[in-house]
């Protein structure tokens, strides 16, 4: 069998004048490996930059755009962000380390309603996705109701994300789970989460089928890169370490201890999100308690508040719009500020909120 060391890439590139060419991407910084025939060159093989490109003068096609991807633009091309080669080859310099962007919140009310038939589509390792921000409020965030129908082992490789905040939370099913320097993996059951701090390393190895999980990603907008070097579960088991200020959290919904919540005859359970993430974001799991039906009115100073309902039902009243009666897997956004509250609820109803901010 052959391996990634026995073979080389190559990016064919057409010629019409073959010393133009070579001027032009040794500028750019490419070095001459080899050129023939030596009566009349009609091929060159560059490198530089981390890859090989081949110049020939036989070769048919349009030339491609080559980006060059450098964190030190002034040392390419004169500092000019783009380039056109001879032969018609777009050259563009673009940065190398991917830096993340978050954008200010666009602040709006959405409720998205499970019985409106919201498309599902097909993600990263083969698992189905449903939006529940479709506008993603500006790109600040991103909610996704994911769902796997036939379990069994999960097509995924040791990954992270280059993110500000992540949140897993098992709404049905399980799913098995493994994370760098948190031990042995472990299964993530119905009711509990964890969030993922960033670039912690992890990797997903199996799920139940049915299984269904609400994904919390801010912003909307992130990298996921795979390490094909490290190998989970790593040898060192460290709880309490930090990454970019954040630690793992891994919330048990068996252990959970039921408190009184900011409203009056309502309860709620903590994971523990707001003291692993220094305040950045609060997760917590909110109920009726001792048979009531309607909380006062509220109102929060969060940056999102973002609720997914996971069971029961509920009518949501906010301020100047129209009442919504929702039920489990509806979710909603309040806009910071907005007076609401909720009404006629069911016995069992039970509803995610996560805060940003």
């Amino acid at each position: 069998m052959t391996t990634t060391s026995d073979t080389q890439a190559q990016l064919l590139l057409p010629t019409q004048d073959l010393n133009a060419d070579l001027a032009f991407f040794t500028g750019l910084g490419f070095r001459l490996d080899r050129i023939f025939p030596a009566d009349d060159p009609g091929v060159a093989v560059l490198s530089g930059h981390g890859m090989q490109i081949r110049l020939d003068r036989s070769a048919d096609g349009h030339p491609p755009a080559l980006q060059l991807l450098t964190d030190d633009p002034s040392g390419i091309n004169n500092g000019q962000s783009s380039a056109v080669a001879p032969n018609g080859t777009r050259i563009e310099i673009h940065p190398k380390t991917y830096r993340l962007h978050t954008p200010p919140t666009r602040h709006k009310f959405e409720v998205r309603r499970m019985k409106d038939n919201d498309s599902w589509v097909i993600g990263r390792a083969g698992m189905l996705y449903r939006d529940l921000i479709p506008d993603r409020l500006g790109g600040s965030i991103i909610a996704s109701h994911i769902s796997i129908p036939e379990g069994g082992p999960v097509p995924d490789m040791v990954h992270y994300h280059t993110i500000g905040f992540q949140l897993i939370f098992c709404y049905r099913g399980w799913v098995r789970l493994v994370y760098e320097d948190q031990g042995p993996p472990f299964i993530l059951g119905a009711g509990d989460c964890v969030t993922q701090p960033p670039e912690i390393r992890h990797r997903v190895l199996e799920a139940s089928d049915h299984l269904e999980v609400i994904e919390i990603g801010v912003p909307a907008e992130h990298m996921t890169t795979i390490d094909h070097h490290m190998e989970l579960p790593t040898a060192a088991y460290r709880p309490y370490r930090e990454f970019q200020g954040q630690r793992f959290c891994h919330h048990l919904a068996a252990e959970a201890v039921w408190k009184p919540w900011i409203a009056t005859g309502f309860e709620c359970r903590d994971t523990g999100i707001n003291e692993a993430t220094k305040g950045l974001a609060s997760v917590l799991v909110i109920r009726p308690a001792d048979g009531t039906t309607h909380s006062p009115v509220l109102d929060h100073r969060a940056d999102i508040l973002f609720r997914f309902v996971l069971q029961g039902g509920v009518t949501l009243q906010v301020e100047g719009e129209a009442p919504h009666r929702l039920s489990q897997r509806d979710a909603f956004v309040i806009p910071p500020g907005a007076g609401y509250r909720f009404e006629g609820c069911s016995p069992d109803f039970e509803v995610l909120e996560v805060r940003i901010g």
